[in-house]
């Protein structure tokens, strides 16, 4: 074993509903006669940015069903989810529920990097697998929790990259950077910053906490005259922001990253302030994939024609891991047969080569461009192929 140092009320009834059916037993039997093997969900089902978990759990749902529908498995997935609203506060009581229940052999999560961070010392503690969909803060895989992997690459690679895309494309030479002093927000803002200060641009930083008013904020941020305004944190609050600084008048250009890439930005937002903002994120987006096409077609199918969102394939591809592990693994996969297994997990998913260093970090990833136009997130690229164009 490696160890290493869019929606709202009727949606969320939705989730309760079909929860109520996921839940299963590892080792017992299916009406198809087939073993069933039970995972968990563990991530951000209720709050502002709560459709960033669903995107996430729908990619989940997308991938058992398809292994369910597959005569030739020899099992059958069930699934327990946890909610943990995106809190570090409530991210123990979330691993704990999916820990003591002994049918659950892996779980896919935390999601948010605070949560995970509060999370892992009791998953590692019980010797139960998570793998992370979108957990990005790169003291994560250091920190020495001998339980866990991710799927999409750290803030080290999204902040080098975005500061990257600034520099060269956006020709930015003054850059206020802020974040919502969260785990998340603080990870992503260090790497952006440090590769800004290498390329010499100017800088100027600043730490917020969520808020319903950001009027001060944005009065701080226009007198600092930047070119542009990266924001470090998720989607709720950067529409907040972003309202407040069209009010004041900000004509510089607003840029964020993967926790602010989905619709609700801009529903939040109105189309008005969110016009024209930078996203970035260490995904691609499956829905303009032509290699991709098959797995839109059956999130649809299993979601009521939601399309995929942010980290929907990561989640997917997660699962697809975990049930390739179970494979390979025959009957009577537990906890600790299906940890030691994972780590060597080579997979073609969606997303990527599902494949992982010994840290815990899965191998190559790609950071993208999206931008807001016409009330719509539209990609536009690469950084790389965008930067050398």
């Amino acid at each position: 074993m490696r160890r290493r140092p869019f929606v709202g009320a009727v949606a969320l009834a939705a989730v309760v509903a079909l929860s109520a059916t996921a839940c299963g037993s590892s080792g017992g039997g299916s009406s198809s006669g087939k073993e069933t093997i039970t995972i968990g969900f563990q991530g951000v089902l209720s709050g502002d940015n709560q459709q960033l978990g669903l995107n996430a759990l729908y990619g989940i749902r997308t991938a058992v069903s398809e292994v369910n529908a597959d005569a030739s498995s020899p099992f059958e997935l069930k699934l327990v989810e946890s909610d943990d609203g995106g809190s570090p506060d409530q991210g123990p009581t979330a691993a704990q529920k999916l820990i003591d229940n002994s049918k659950v052999v892996a779980v896919v999560g935390p999601m948010f990097s605070g949560a995970t961070k509060a999370s892992e010392p009791a998953y590692t503690q019980a010797g139960l697998l998570s793998v992370s969909p979108s957990a990005t803060n790169p003291s994560l895989t250091k920190l020495g929790f001998r339980t866990f992997y991710r799927v999409i690459a750290p803030d080290t690679v999204q902040g080098k990259a975005a500061a990257d895309y600034l520099s060269d494309v956006l020709k930015a030479r003054k850059v206020f950077s802020l974040d919502d002093k969260s785990d998340y927000g603080t990870g992503l803002s260090a790497a952006l910053e440090a590769e800004l200060k290498a390329r010499g641009v100017a800088l100027t930083h600043d730490g917020i906490n969520p808020t319903k008013d950001y009027t001060s904020e944005a009065t701080k941020i226009i007198a600092a005259a930047p070119d542009v305004l990266y924001y470090s944190g998720y989607y709720a609050e950067l529409a907040l922001l972003s309202k407040a600084l069209k009010e004041k008048g900000f004509t510089g250009k607003i840029v964020s990253g993967d926790g602010s890439l989905d619709p609700q930005y801009v529903a939040q937002a109105g189309k008005a302030a969110a016009e024209g903002t930078y996203l970035t994120c260490p995904c691609g987006d499956a829905n303009s994939d032509p290699n991709a096409a098959a797995f839109v077609a059956s999130f649809k199918k299993v979601n009521n024609g939601a399309k995929p969102g942010t980290y929907s394939g990561e989640a997917y591809d997660a699962t697809m891991a975990l049930a390739d592990v179970f494979k390979k693994l025959g009957k009577g996969a537990d906890r600790e047969s299906v940890l030691k297994a994972f780590g060597s997990v080579n997979l073609q998913g969606i997303t990527k080569t599902v494949t992982f260093e010994p840290s815990g970090e899965v191998k190559g990833s790609n950071v993208f461009i999206y931008q807001v136009k016409n009330g719509s997130i539209s990609v536009l690229g690469n950084t790389a192929n965008l930067i050398r164009s």
